[in-house]
């Protein structure tokens, strides 16, 4: 029989800031070493921060990742310790986790399964290691994993974790967050503890990285898959679990080893209690979502060196609900709205922006444009004498707005938020250097239906109507001219959001989007991919679907195949 008390370390990094990931990883030791813990565990590429992408180009990043490595040893008495890092082996460079132990840096494993899918783009700069880090603490066998290398059924992982005896693997992860992934990780890893009949630690990182965030939720999973402890989900934690290990293990062949077994020094084992399993809530998908652009909103400001931010509050449901989330990211005192109403502005929005401003505590600037649009329209009376009129009038309101905005941006240095949603972008409902102008569109990947959903959880929460009853319930418009309604142009949220899921996140083609008038279909999927090179140029924002634009979904912008599939 024999006692562990392992502690797991889910950290917020900063990709490239190596001081500030070594000084947060040593404190964690610090804690996991008073609480007496045998082993203390870090997220995937805890100390470079992860995804590095063509950092991981640089010699010099990665040679100040090795400095790091080494500055880290004299930190890692008393306790031992597994981190992730980018190794580099020549001119090979490896997603690795280093093993501590006394001081010393004992053994580093290469994580073995390269996901190249969706947002991940691992096999352009990693090597696939091979091998396994198998090692020992107090009669414990232990294996090490990085992961991907558990989320594939029959992997080298699982097969070297079954045929070792293993009773313990740690997964060091960076598992970012969309909606439903979180009971995704638990079936898939609740196999794999079954699968290698071992107990799985999986420490996965938090925060936000550019479009991504991390949602932490590091968890403990018995040998039959049972989900004993789970740490706190989208904020910093450091989770101790003990666990009492009653099997006797025995010789390891050695066919299977990268290097040499290694048997680690355990703490002291007074005073542990050992945990069994316990029912443990589920996640609720609104409320992660809502914390998932929290925590993506803040730490995109704050990790790019900005301090507060603005955004045009125009009276409309986007707009309103940007600025909740931004409040909640950064606080009253660091948002500013901007209303900046025309002669097609109504009086409800108007009032509307007023009171959200009001509500949510912010500084609200009014900035009229009829005059600046006007001048507009004077400058260009006569190139306009030619053609026909088209939206072009909307569009420099628009554009005006944006510029207003960017404005005030150079001005102060606050960060300007855009406020579009998924449905409006994917269809091109938007207007390029205008209402698309800022550094961050926190709905960038929010559908429509659910930016109203988000906005009732809002108010809900706050136990008041933080976003005005008004902004929910009127018919939604860009307010670019007389009456205008989104539903002269698009078909209603509902339909377009259910053909969009179809279409853009599950890959369907238009012949198999069923359910629906096909002409609507044909349209919808044209207007998706004409405006490809609109999306080209618009800020990052938080991906929470499970295929957002961006580095997730990848199109070309010249592309005719889908206008021979549709004529075909």
């Amino acid at each position: 029989m024999a006692d562990l008390r392992i502690a797991q370390a889910q950290i917020n990094t900063t990709l490239g800031d190596f001081e500030s990931n070594l000084d947060k990883i040593v404190h964690a030791i610090g804690l996991a070493r008073a609480a007496s813990s045998d082993i203390v565990t870090f997220p995937e590429l805890a100390l470079c921060g992860y995804p590095p992408e063509d950092l991981l180009l640089r010699p010099g990043f990665l040679k100040d990742n090795r400095l790091a490595l080494q500055r880290l040893a004299p930190h890692c008495e008393g306790v031992n310790v597994l981190v992730g890092f980018a190794d580099s082996v020549g001119d090979r460079v490896y997603n690795a986790a280093a093993l501590f132990s006394q001081g010393r840096l004992i053994d580093v494993y290469h994580k073995v399964e390269l996901p190249n899918y969706g947002v991940f783009d691992e096999k352009r700069y990693f090597s696939q290691g091979t091998g396994a880090l198998i090692f020992d603490i107090n009669g414990v066998r232990c294996s090490a994993s990085v992961c991907e290398d558990i989320w594939i059924e029959g992997s080298v992982t699982e097969d070297y974790a079954r045929r070792n005896g293993a009773h313990v693997v740690f997964n060091i992860a960076a598992s970012p967050f969309h909606a439903g992934k979180p009971q995704m990780r638990r079936e898939i890893f609740a196999r794999f503890a079954r699968a290698a009949n071992a107990i799985l630690f999986v420490n996965n990182l938090v925060g936000g990285q550019d479009e991504l965030v991390f949602d932490g939720g590091s968890f403990v999973l018995d040998e039959h898959g049972e989900l004993v402890a789970n740490a706190a989900r989208f904020e910093e934690d450091l989770l101790v679990t003990d666990i009492r290990v009653e099997d006797s293990f025995t010789s390891i062949p050695s066919w299977n080893l990268k290097g040499e077994f290694h048997v680690l020094e355990a703490a002291s084992s007074e005073n542990r209690a050992f945990l069994s399993p316990s029912r443990i809530p589920e996640p609720d998908p609104l409320a992660d979502v809502h914390k998932a652009l929290v925590l993506g909103t803040r730490d995109y400001v704050l990790k790019n060196g900005f301090k507060k931010v603005l955004l045009g509050l125009s009276g409309g449901i986007d707009s309103a609900l940007t600025a909740a989330i931004a409040v909640d990211a950064l606080g009253k005192d660091n948002v500013i709205g901007v209303t900046m109403p025309s002669r097609y502005t109504s009086k409800e929005t108007l009032s509307d922006a007023g009171l959200l401003a009001e509500s949510l505590g912010v500084r609200l600037l009014t900035i009229p444009i009829d005059d600046i649009f006007q001048g507009y329209l004077t400058a260009l009376e006569e190139p306009f004498r030619e053609g026909r009129p088209d939206t072009e009038s909307e569009n420099l309101q628009a554009r005006v707005r944006g510029n207003i905005l960017m404005a005030l941006s150079n001005r102060f240095g606050h960060l300007v938020l855009t406020t579009g949603n998924k449905s409006e972008i994917a269809v091109g409902y938007c207007t390029l250097y205008g209402d698309t102008s800022g550094g961050f569109a926190v709905l960038k990947d929010v559908p429509k239906t659910l930016v109203y959903q988000l906005s009732r959880y809002v108010n809900a929460c706050e136990g008041r109507p933080v976003i005005p009853e008004s902004t929910i319930l009127r018919a939604p418009s860009a307010e670019l001219r007389a009456d205008q309604k989104d539903e002269d142009s698009l078909p209603p949220y509902p339909v377009l959001d259910a053909i969009l899921k179809e279409y853009v996140e599950e890959d369907k083609s238009p012949e198999d989007i069923v359910g629906f008038d096909p002409r609507l279909v044909t349209e919808v999927v044209r207007m998706v991919d004409r405006n490809e090179y609109k999306r080209r140029q618009m800020p990052p924002g938080v991906k929470i679907t499970p295929k957002a634009f961006g580095k997730d979904r990848r199109m070309p912008i010249t592309n005719r195949y889908l206008d021979f599939i549709i004529r075909g």
